[in-house]
């Protein structure tokens, strides 16, 4: 996955990350296409720290990247100051893991906000980082 010139193919990622990760990242796919219209490119687009991954866009706006990874995906999320205050306001529904990696997130711009890189490992972890997209950018549809 860190080699640049060589492209993943399906197959490869489907068998990098398991059967089981690989159902939470279909998941995630679905998910994300219930509520946006989404652009999904395969990108190199960090260098060989994170290697190749899926962009995923609605329209013009990022989302997120999702990096592929031996039985898990990471996904890395930026929220702007602008989502702190709804951030804030879910918490108390989310895992511990989410809250902590909120409150240790790379910080970004200068009304709090900040990237989260966020290892996905079950469903639970999955829908929160949906919560935290959804913060991001409200969904067109009711998933």
């Amino acid at each position: 996955m860190l080699d640049k010139n060589s492209q993943p193919t399906v197959e490869f990622i489907e068998s990098y990350l398991g059967t089981q990760c690989h159902g939470l990242l279909t998941e995630f796919d679905n998910l994300l296409n219930r509520s946006y219209q989404i652009t999904r490119e395969m990108k190199f687009p960090f260098g060989n720290y994170y290697g190749w991954g899926y962009k995923y866009s609605h329209k013009a706006s990022h989302l997120c990247y999702a990096f592929f990874e031996a039985r898990a995906f990471t996904v890395m999320l930026q929220l702007g100051g602008n989502c702190v205050a709804k951030v804030q306001q879910v918490m108390p529904k989310l895992l511990p893991k989410t809250v902590d990696l909120w409150e240790n997130r790379y910080p970004c711009g200068e009304q709090g906000g900040g990237w989260i890189h966020y290892r996905v490992m079950n469903r639970k972890e999955m829908q929160d980082v949906i919560a935290l997209v959804k913060i991001k950018k409200k969904p067109m549809r009711s998933s």
